[in-house]
């Protein structure tokens, strides 16, 4: 079967870096690039790919079978409805939209244009979080009272931005800048499908930007109740000169935590130590196996989009997130706690 043919909406940092896992792929192939600057659409150009300076253009290309949005937050609504109403197939970067509305109107369009959408939520398949998830579903831990999911560093979220377009953007509200959209809406992914089936009811949260950015947030803590008593907290804290754990974890019979590393290692946030209540013995917990990566995620989007199955990442459990991140911002804009609808 030929292989699907993929054209980037947006050939930043994060395009470039989708670019390189296709060029892997026996099932998907960029083709054409769309980006609204020439230093962008040369880097395009010397890898060998086609390249428009609209999105106009990308779409009219036939070539094009499906696309990725890869541009700020606040455009991949506009990009994605335009390129599922051209009949194309969509993938689009995380988050899915700038709120559970766009993203609702989003997946109604592509169940009736029967277009497959997807959202690369890449990091539900990171191998710490999968220790942690192993760890919790295995019991050694009793039943869960509290977890706790941070990122700290002393640094902007904006980090190694493409330096051609607008490189602050992800401290810009206007775009979709700030903590909870940028790890935040990983974290609180993550979250809630560890605790599920239980299902999250309330939701506290304080988004503040204090160094980096006064525009949105720099600084996010989103604290959720579940329907099982259990509760959660996300933090995204990037004015922080000594983090915290990545991971922490309270059960009936113990806790264990993660440390944090600064280079962002996944390997290191999986070193989960589990100290059992009533003692001070300490072990480590397994490393989960691998999970699915990211050349994984685009092959089985395309067999999806082939009509072979389902992908990876299901826009029904996106909206899920989609909710919570809408309720935290609510929760932070009215100081006071917000209830989640089922």
């Amino acid at each position: 079967m030929d292989r699907l043919g993929i054209g980037i909406i947006g050939f930043g940092r994060i395009g470039a870096e989708h670019a390189g896992w296709l060029a892997r792929s026996t099932a998907a192939h960029v083709v054409a690039v769309a980006d609204a600057t020439l230093a962008r659409q040369a880097l395009a150009a010397g890898r060998g790919i086609k390249s428009y300076d609209s999105v106009d253009l990308l779409l009219a290309d036939p070539a094009v079978e499906a696309v990725l949005v890869a541009t700020p937050t606040a455009m991949h609504f506009d990009h994605a409805s335009h390129a599922i109403a051209r009949g194309k197939h969509v993938m689009i970067e995380k988050p899915m939209a700038l709120d559970l509305h766009e993203s609702q109107i989003l997946a109604a369009e592509a169940a009736i244009r029967s277009r497959v959408l997807s959202v690369f939520h890449n990091r539900r398949w990171d191998v710490d979080f999968l220790t942690v998830k192993q760890a919790v579903d295995s019991g050694a831990l009793g039943k869960i009272i509290n977890v706790e999911s941070r990122l700290g560093q002393w640094g902007s979220c904006v980090g190694p931005a493409a330096r051609e377009y607008r490189p602050t953007w992800r401290n810009e509200a206007a775009f979709g800048g700030g903590g909870l959209y940028d790890w935040g809406s990983h974290f609180i992914d993550q979250l809630w499908q560890l605790m599920f089936p239980a299902s999250p009811v309330r939701i506290f949260a304080q988004l503040r930007g204090n160094v980096w950015t006064k525009d949105c947030d720099d600084f996010a803590r989103v604290l959720i109740n579940f329907d099982n008593g259990a509760v959660g907290m996300v933090e995204i804290n990037t004015t922080t000169t000594r983090p915290g754990p990545r991971w922490h974890v309270d059960g009936t019979k113990g806790s264990a935590s993660s440390p944090f590393s600064p280079e962002f290692d996944t390997k290191t946030w999986a070193k989960l130590e589990l100290t059992q209540a009533g003692t001070t013995d300490r072990r480590t917990f397994p490393t989960a196996a691998p999970g699915l990566t990211e050349l994984d995620l685009w092959t089985r989007f395309a067999a999806a989009c082939r009509g072979q199955g389902e992908p990876a990442v299901s826009v029904q459990s996106v909206l899920t997130t989609m909710k919570l991140l809408d309720a935290a911002r609510k929760s932070s804009a009215d100081g006071a706690a917000v209830g989640i609808e089922a």
